[in-house]
C-alpha cells in the first residue's frame, strides 16, 4: 500500500542543541535504512520549511503506524497522511 505522508517537525525552541543533532542524526539513521528496504519511497524537503513529503510502500496502515512512531522526531511532528491508488489516467506502469 502507498501512503503520501506530510510530516512538520517542531522541536521546542529551548531543546539542548547536542539533543536536537541526535534526533537527527538518529532519525536520518533509521528514515535512510527503510529507504534501503523499500518502505521509505520517496523523501523530498518542502523549501522554507522544516518539513517534508514522503511516499511509504508498506503492507498495511498498520505497518505504517508503527514505522511511524519509531522515528527519533516522531514526538515532535504533525502528521497528515493519505492512502495513495493508481490513476486511471497515468502513463505509467508503476510509480518508480
Amino acid at each position: 500500500m502507498l501512503f503520501h505522508v506530510k510530516m512538520i517537525v517542531k522541536l521546542p525552541v529551548d531543546m539542548d542543541p547536542a539533543q536536537a543533532a541526535k534526533l537527527k542524526a538518529d532519525e536520518k539513521e533509521l528514515a535512510q535504512s527503510l529507504m534501503r528496504e523499500g518502505k521509505w519511497r520517496h523523501l523530498w524537503r518542502i523549501a522554507g520549511q522544516y518539513a517534508n513529503y514522503s511516499v511509504f510502500d508498506v503492507a498495511s496502515v498498520q505497518e505504517l503506524h508503527d514505522t511511524l512512531m519509531q522515528l527519533p522526531l516522531f514526538p515532535y511532528m504533525e502528521i497528515e497522511v493519505n492512502a495513495l491508488c493508481r490513476h486511471p489516467s497515468s502513463i505509467h506502469d508503476d510509480d518508480r
